[in-house]
């Protein structure tokens, strides 16, 4: 592994996680989902390096709680379109 790999994994976890939040308070689930998830991969490889464990870690958490409100959103958008054509 090239040195100072997992910083640059630690500061893309973060920047996909904060990326994905926004795309989530947007309305834009799906795509902060598949954004979310690899925020996930990269902020738990970037852990291993101690120096930036912490920013890591925030990218992690930033990703997890992107991942989640994407999938919420994502879900009441489908309930909301099945819900508008069983009216129909």
């Amino acid at each position: 592994m090239l040195k100072g790999g997992g910083e640059n994994m630690a500061i893309a976890s973060l920047v996909l996680g904060i990326i994905s939040l926004v795309l989530s308070f947007c309305g834009l689930g799906i795509i902060s989902v598949f954004t979310a998830i690899v925020g996930i991969v990269l902020g738990t490889l970037g852990r291993k390096d101690p120096e930036k464990k912490g920013m890591a870690t925030a990218g992690l958490i930033c990703s997890i709680i992107a991942l989640v409100l994407g999938i919420v959103v994502w879900v009441a958008c489908a309930a909301i379109i099945g819900g508008a054509a069983a009216l129909s």
